[in-house]
This record gives C-alpha cells, structure tokens and sequence, in this order.
C-alpha cells in the first residue's frame, strides 16, 4: 500500500486537470494503467494489431480518439481501454491527467493515469491488440536496453526519442518501446520516483511540473507557426 500511496501523492502534485484542453486541436486520451506486483509498480502496455493502418504492430497504451459522447479525456481514454482490453471503467482509480503530447496526425494526446487491480485479466480486442504485457515502471529511469533517437517532429521541431527496448521474460520475447508511448512513460516514471534517470531527458529535473509544461507549450507553439506559414 505505501508503494501506491507514494504513487499517488506524486502524481496528484503533477495533476493538470483540463489547463490544455481547449487547445484547438482535435482531441485523443490514452490509459497509462499502473498496477502493483511483488511490491514493485509496473505498467501495462499493448502491441497494436498488424492488420490496422495507422502503427500496426507498435506498442502503445489504450486508447482512442475522442467521439461525440465522451464527457472528456478520462472518459474517453477509460471507453477505449474497454474496448481495447476488456478494463471496466469502475476497475480503474483514476489518479490524474499529465501533461499532454502531440501525435504525429497532430491530435492533443493527453495520459491519463489509474491504478487497476494486479488482477485483471486483459481480454483483447483482437479488431486492435494482438498483446498485453506489463514492464515494471522503474524500467523507464533504469532501462537495460535503451537509445535515443533525434527526432524532428512535423512542425520542424527538434526534439529527444526515446526507445526502449524490454525483454519480457514471462513472454520470451521482446518489445519496442518509444515515440509518444516512451514519451509518456519516462515522464510518469520521473514523477512517481524523482530520481535522476540513467539517460538524459529534456527536462529540468528540479522543476518536473514547470519545464514539462514549458517543453509542450514549445511544441504546441511550432505547430502554430507551421500552420500559418501554410496558409
């Protein structure tokens, strides 16, 4: 219980609430589902299914675009994972909302960040996931297998990828993380440990709150800029 009550006070400090949701960009939320095992926390991630058109076979969290019923990014990132991997919505204790991302389609991609039970049995979709796996979320300050990638997003904006790479032993096999899923990642597991990671991060480390904002707002900023240098 203290590993997650730790988690919690954490996260709930870093807690953005809707600060970036009127941004007039089409709108995604994905789940970032932590759970406890063997007193570590790990977190559970998916492999989308080969045979859809956008990533196939990449790993990511659950999660979807926003539809026309969705009150907001809570619900619709607890309405994917129900759909994606079988997670009633009344399984998850939804911490917060971090700082969003933008995806290379440009939608705003907020995280958002529950605990579920380390009894939930995923049931995929198989249309959307063809896995499930968990990685502990220490991996993500302390990866045994990790590069970095310089990455220039759509807007000419430069920018740090991070790509992971897990062996799952339980699976014998492994896994690739990175773009907006490590993005992700690294920071939830920043915030929960506020330790230094074993690679660099575009972050000031002593202000995790201020200069992950900061880093979106810069983001956000190049793609406004694109866009009028189009019109």
């Amino acid at each position: 219980q203290g590993v997650k009550e730790n988690a919690r006070c954490r996260l709930r400090e870093l807690d953005v609430g809707d600060k970036f949701s009127r941004l007039p960009l089409p709108r995604a939320a994905v789940l970032l589902p932590l759970m406890v095992r063997g007193g570590r926390l790990h977190l559970l991630l998916t492999v989308r299914a080969v045979q859809l058109r956008r990533s196939p076979g990449e790993v990511c969290f659950p999660g979807g675009k926003s539809e026309a019923g969705d009150k907001d990014e809570i619900d619709t990132a607890l309405r994917e994972a129900k759909e994606e991997v079988g997670l009633q919505p009344e399984k998850v204790e939804v911490i917060c909302r971090l700082v969003p991302g933008i995806d290379k389609t440009n939608h705003l991609v907020t995280p958002v960040v529950g605990f579920i039970e380390d009894t939930f049995q995923a049931a995929p979709n198989p249309d959307e996931v063809s896995e499930v796996f968990v990685v502990p979320l220490e991996y993500f300050i302390k990866p045994l297998n990790y590069k970095a990638l310089s990455y220039k997003t759509s807007s000419g904006f430069l920018t740090r990828m991070h790509c992971f790479i897990y062996d799952d032993q339980e699976r014998k096999k492994s896994f690739k993380i990175w773009g907006l899923t490590a993005h992700f990642a690294v920071l939830l597991a920043l915030v929960v440990f506020g330790e230094r990671p074993t690679f660099e991060v575009d972050y000031d480390l002593d202000n995790l709150v201020l200069s992950s904002e900061n880093n979106f707002i810069n983001l956000y900023a190049s793609i406004c800029e694109r866009k009028k240098s189009n019109l």
